[in-house]
């Protein structure tokens, strides 16, 4: 309903409002959590362990790829590449980096975003 009501005030077509909306990672259909995690799983990060790590945050959080928390505080999503691969494994929590994780430190991280 949201994007035809804009489709309409805007007088751009539907199809390519949706298009952007769907085409850029910036822009969500769905709704997001107030953090956004991304865990690189690319293949400098992949090769130190990036996989465990991803498995502990979707325990932690209890979702999986793509999905947010139900207090809406995390959206979890994996990417391929986050720019850092001299500190993998890596993850990004909006603007803030951290890198060569372990499992332990995982845990601690969330606690920063409560």
């Amino acid at each position: 309903p949201t994007l035809t009501y804009l489709s309409e005030k805007i007088g751009i077509p539907l199809s390519h409002i949706y298009g952007v909306g769907t085409f850029y990672s910036t822009f969500s259909l769905e709704p997001r959590g107030r953090n956004i995690i991304s865990v690189c799983l690319g293949t400098a990060c992949h090769v130190r362990g990036a996989e465990k790590v991803w498995g502990k945050i979707q325990e932690i959080l209890n979702i999986g790829d793509g999905e947010t928390t139900e207090d809406m505080r995390f959206t979890l999503e994996s990417v391929r590449c986050v720019g850092c691969c001299s500190l993998g494994p890596v993850i990004r929590v909006n603007e803030d980096t951290y890198g060569r994780l372990t499992l332990d430190q995982v845990e601690n991280i969330f606690e920063e975003y409560k």
